[in-house]
């Protein structure tokens, strides 16, 4: 079987077993795993077996018009090089984990079989991107996502919480994808294709007539899909969604679409100097506001939402500094600990049977419940605080050595604000990252919150896949960092001295002040007797609530602050915490400016609509009905009254016959 046929398969074996288990699913329910997870394991085999046989080599290339549209046309092509190679073997991976763990993490749920045709149909649609040489074909993928995550994230949507939550994903990236739609085709107007190596070609030849509105247009769209500022306010919410979906749209699927796409046509943002400096700016507020972000906040899942944020804006960062070698190294690492990270919170919630576990400042010494999530989110916070030898190491250092190679002058189509910008951001980050990672393991396996019960241990499925995961958390930077180059660019992915240090340096420093921070509040709470108020180390006018947890599960989205009075986020953020915690009221600001706004020329609209065009219309139909009355009342069938109105019209017309006469 030739290499295309294999990839052909790839997105095709999950698509078809999601239209089997959307057709079969309530008829024969013994058929629904299967479905689940056999399509989507052949698909992780056929996509390995495609990226052996690519090897890192020249690019697997067939195309054929898909259809003649008289201008530009749209062809069915294929375009497989080393970054699509590997990408598509950690998407249909994550996929893979994500269905297995759902068996068990759903077994109870009636709407398990439609869940898993649509996981099996997001994946589908993300391998399609992946792999399509065609920009019109991937804007299928593309769109297929946003629908699927619109079903996925409002999985339970007997909750208010998960309807606004879907609602809310699917706007925003729409908001994002109308730009982008205008710039695609913009692009192959410029182009004279959709086709990816002709566009690059025309790139390369200087055949882009304007390319800043083209790539400001795309960053748009990237901006809404990858969730990176300002368009990133959805994904928080999006935790209203199932666990799994959440490890899939954080790891593998949606959000990594933005940023494969940048790397994929990186040449066309090359070729504006303002296009890369916006992009490095979006990806430096991006950082450093989700990790303050992160740091404030108390349910376990959006810290790790805010967690992806700024992890996506590392990869944005690399791409800003033209390297996106170090970009899709870091969303391949990327990939491996943020599943494990949100499938072993998911073990976490799951050990309690609700999720009023997601908030930290409820959790108690949970490392004795769920070993296995203990142990293996230890290892997937160090990876993610970038912490040698973890793989986020090798990774987050590759994006932050291409910031400082820019900033050497060493790249002369990339600014060099642009590598400053990327390299400062990066360096807080890194110190932000790795304080919120240590308060989130504090918090949730050192915490003193209310003891929940102890609904037993998790399913194998579960945990099975969490050391699965654990494996190329801990060990796939390491030992793929000097053979990446081959699959991508052929640049060095090694770590430079200098980065490194101040990286790794700057991170244990977040560390350890989150741990001292800790240790100040515990003793401080153990002071406090239940009930107290004392003051705050925030200064003189923050006050610690020592009071009993309230049993209620705040709603996703509002800002609820359970009373745990040893987090380290008060004292580390002191009066900027409750903004923080409230995405720096983002989402107030986008009421003010455009919901309120659009609701008030809709009561405007309503009340036109109301008030003068039904008035007209009512009134088209009065005056009839008036004049019919005034004629109804004249035939009255009396002929006597016939008479008497005949003899007085002529005695009027007498009348005026004799004045016009007289006057005349």
């Amino acid at each position: 079987m030739t290499t295309t046929t294999l990839a052909v398969l790839v997105p095709l074996l999950p698509f078809l077993g999601a239209a089997a288990g959307l057709l079969l699913g309530r008829k024969a329910p013994g058929f629904v795993r299967p479905l689940a997870l056999l399509p989507t394991l052949a698909a992780l085999v056929v996509a390995a077996l495609v990226a052996v046989r690519q090897g890192g080599g020249a690019a697997v290339e067939a195309h054929t018009e898909l259809t003649p549209t008289g201008s530009v046309p749209v062809e069915l092509a294929l375009d497989i090089d080393g970054f699509a190679a590997l990408v598509a073997v950690l998407v249909a991976f994550v996929a893979t984990c994500v269905q297995i763990y759902s068996t068990g993490y759903l077994r109870d749920d009636p709407r398990y079989p439609s869940y898993a045709a649509l996981v099996s149909l997001f994946t589908s649609a993300m391998l399609l991107v992946v792999y399509s040489g065609d920009l019109i074909v991937l804007l299928v993928g593309w769109e297929v996502m946003g629908i699927c995550s619109y079903f996925l994230v409002g999985h339970y949507w007997e909750t208010p919480e998960a309807r606004a939550a879907s609602l809310k994903a699917f706007l925003v990236t729409k908001l994002g994808d109308v730009p982008f739609l205008i710039g695609l085709f913009a692009l192959a107007t410029d182009a004279g294709s959709f086709r990816v190596t002709r566009v690059l070609a025309a790139v390369a030849d200087g055949g882009l007539d304007h390319p800043t509105p083209i790539a400001l247009l795309l960053l748009a769209g990237v901006a809404g899909k990858s969730a990176q500022f300002p368009l990133h306010t959805w994904l928080p919410d999006a935790m209203a969604g199932p666990t799994p979906v959440s490890a899939l749209i954080h790891a593998a699927t949606m959000v990594a679409a933005g940023v494969y796409f940048v790397a994929r046509l990186l040449p066309v943002f090359e070729a504006s100097a303002a296009a890369m400096v916006v992009l490095a700016v979006m990806a430096a507020v991006t950082m450093t506001g989700s990790g303050l972000a992160a740091l404030a906040q108390d349910d376990i899942k959006r810290v790790l939402a805010y967690s992806t944020i700024g992890q996506l804006g590392y990869m944005t960062g690399a791409l800003a500094v033209g390297d996106r070698g170090a970009a899709v190294f870091h969303l391949l690492s990327h990939g491996a600990f943020k599943a494990l990270l949100f499938l072993a919170a998911g073990a976490v919630i799951h050990a309690a049977g609700t999720n009023s576990l997601a908030a930290m400042s409820r959790m108690r010494s949970l490392s004795d419940r769920v070993p296995d999530a203990y142990w293996t989110m230890t290892v997937a916070l160090l990876a993610l605080a970038a912490i040698p030898p973890f793989s986020g190491f090798f990774s987050k250092e590759s994006v932050l050595g291409a910031a400082e190679h820019v900033t050497d002058g060493h790249t002369a189509h990339v600014p060099g604000a642009a590598g400053w910008i990327v390299l400062v951001a990066g360096m807080a980050a890194a110190l932000l990252t790795a304080a919120y990672a240590t308060r989130l393991w504090l918090l949730a396996f050192r915490g003193r919150g209310a003891e929940a019960p102890d609904h037993g241990r998790q399913p194998l499925s579960m945990t099975v896949v969490l050391w699965v995961l654990a494996i190329p958390s801990l060990a796939f930077g390491g030992l793929t960092y000097r053979a990446l180059p081959d699959w991508f660019d052929g640049r060095a992915l090694t770590p430079t001295l200098l980065t490194s240090i101040l990286g790794t340096g700057l991170a244990l420093v977040g560390g350890l002040l989150t741990y001292g921070a800790w240790q100040r509040t515990s003793a401080l709470a153990d002071r406090t007797p239940l009930g107290a108020v004392a003051a705050h180390p925030e200064g003189d006018a923050g006050l610690v609530e020592a009071e009993a947890i309230a049993t209620h599960e705040p709603a996703y989205g509002d800002i609820a602050y359970a009373p745990d009075p040893a987090d380290p986020a008060r004292l580390l953020l002191g009066p900027l915490r409750r903004h923080a915690a409230a995405g720096f009221h983002l989402d107030a600001v986008y009421g003010a400016l455009f919901v309120r706004p659009v609701q008030a020329a809709a009561s405007l609209v309503r009340f036109l609509d109301r008030e003068v065009v039904d008035t007209y219309v009512r009134a088209a139909a009065a005056l009839p009905r008036l004049l019919g009355a005034a004629v109804r009342r004249a035939q009255t069938g009396n002929v006597q009254t016939y008479v008497s109105a005949l003899l007085a019209g002529t005695v009027v017309l007498a009348v005026a016959v004799v004045l016009v006469a007289t006057g005349a």
